[in-house]
C-alpha cells in the first residue's frame, strides 16, 4: 500500500499550479491524429486537453467531461469559442450514454486529485476545517450524512481498504463519536482520528487523516466502482484501432486498470501498449512532486 501512503503525503509540498502528469508519455500512447474525436473523462484543468487539441487540429472533436460542476463551468467558459469542444458536467462512468452510440478515437482518464479539489471547500483536505462533504457533485450524499447510517464494521471496512493499520480503533472512535454528537466538519473528524491513534502515529511521517480521508472519499464517490464501469465498456465506446490511456495515482486504482486491461487483451478485445506501467522520469518527479506515484497504462482497441 506504499503508493496510497505516498500520494497525499507528497501532495503537501506540491506546487498549486496545475502541471499535467506524464504529458509526453500520454500523448505518445494516445497518438492523436488530425481530425480525430477524443473523449476526456477527467478534463479538470485541461492540461492534457490542450496538448491533444493541438494534435487533432481544426477538424478534430473533443468531449471534455468533469464531475465537478465548478470545473465543468470553467472549462465551458475557457473553450466557449472553440467549436471543436463540448463540455459536460457528469460522471465519467456514464460516458457511453452520453456518446449515443458514437465511438471515439481516443479516451483519456487522469485519476489525479488536483489542488483545485483540495481548495474547493468540499472537505477533501484534512488540513482545513470545512463542511464534511467529500463529494465531487452536489447530487451526491455528503459524508456527514453517510456516517449517520454506517455501522462500526462498515466504517472499519472503508478504512481497511486503504491499508490503514489503525482502522479498527479509528472505526470504533468514529462510530461512538457519531452517536454522541454527529460529525459535521473535517476538523471534528480529525479530532476523533487523532485521539484514536498512538501519539507517535506512523513516526510522524503521515497524518492520521491521510488514509482515512482517502478511504471515505473513495467510498462516498464510488470511485473504484465508477472506474470499473468505464473500463469495462472501453471496447464499446472506442473505435477499432483507437487508444485508451489511464493515469492512476494509487495502488487500488492501478490494480483495477491492470486486471481489466489484461482481461480485455486475453479476450482479444484490446492490445496492451505496454507490458508494464509507465512512470514519471526523475526529472518530472523533481519538477512536479505530485507525479511521483503516477502510473500510465494504455491499450489499443481491436
Amino acid at each position: 500500500m506504499d503508493s496510497i501512503k505516498n500520494t497525499e503525503e507528497k501532495n503537501k509540498s506540491a506546487p498549486t499550479a496545475h502541471i499535467p502528469v506524464l504529458l509526453n508519455e500520454t500523448i505518445s500512447a494516445l497518438d492523436p491524429q488530425p481530425g480525430e474525436f477524443f473523449v476526456d473523462g477527467t478534463a479538470g484543468e485541461a492540461g492534457h486537453m490542450r496538448a491533444i487539441l493541438e494534435k487533432i487540429g481544426p477538424n478534430g472533436k473533443y468531449l471534455a467531461i468533469d464531475w465537478n460542476k465548478a470545473n465543468a463551468e470553467c472549462l465551458a467558459e475557457e473553450f466557449a469559442d472553440d467549436g471543436r469542444v463540448t463540455v459536460l458536467n457528469m460522471n465519467f462512468a456514464d460516458i457511453q450514454e452520453a456518446l449515443h452510440g458514437k465511438k471515439a478515437d481516443g479516451l483519456l482518464l487522469d485519476l489525479g486529485f488536483s489542488s483545485g479539489e483540495l481548495e474547493s471547500g468540499r472537505g477533501f483536505s484534512f488540513e482545513k476545517d470545512e463542511p464534511l462533504l467529500m463529494t465531487y457533485s452536489d447530487d451526491q450524499e455528503p459524508l456527514h450524512k453517510v456516517l449517520k447510517r454506517l455501522s462500526e464494521k462498515e466504517i472499519f471496512e472503508i478504512l481497511k481498504l486503504t491499508g490503514e493499520r489503525y482502522s479498527r480503533p479509528m472505526a470504533k472512535a468514529i462510530f461512538r463519536a457519531e452517536r454522541k454528537n454527529p460529525i459535521k466538519t473535517t476538523g471534528e473528524l480529525m479530532e476523533v482520528l487523532k485521539k484514536a491513534v498512538p501519539r507517535k502515529y506512523e513516526s510522524g511521517r503521515l497524518n492520521p487523516g491521510t488514509r482515512a480521508f482517502l478511504g471515505f472519499r473513495i467510498y462516498v464517490n464510488r470511485e473504484l466502482d465508477n472506474l470499473k464501469d468505464i473500463l469495462e465498456v472501453i471496447p464499446e465506446i472506442v473505435a477499432s484501432g483507437g487508444r485508451a490511456a489511464v493515469i492512476t495515482f494509487q495502488s487500488l486504482e492501478d490494480k483495477i486498470v491492470k486486471e481489466i486491461f489484461k482481461k480485455q487483451a486475453k479476450e482479444g478485445k484490446a492490445e496492451l501498449l505496454y507490458r508494464k506501467p509507465i512512470s514519471p522520469s526523475l526529472q518530472e518527479m523533481r519538477l512536479n512532486p505530485r507525479s511521483r506515484s503516477a502510473k500510465l497504462r494504455a491499450i489499443r482497441v481491436i
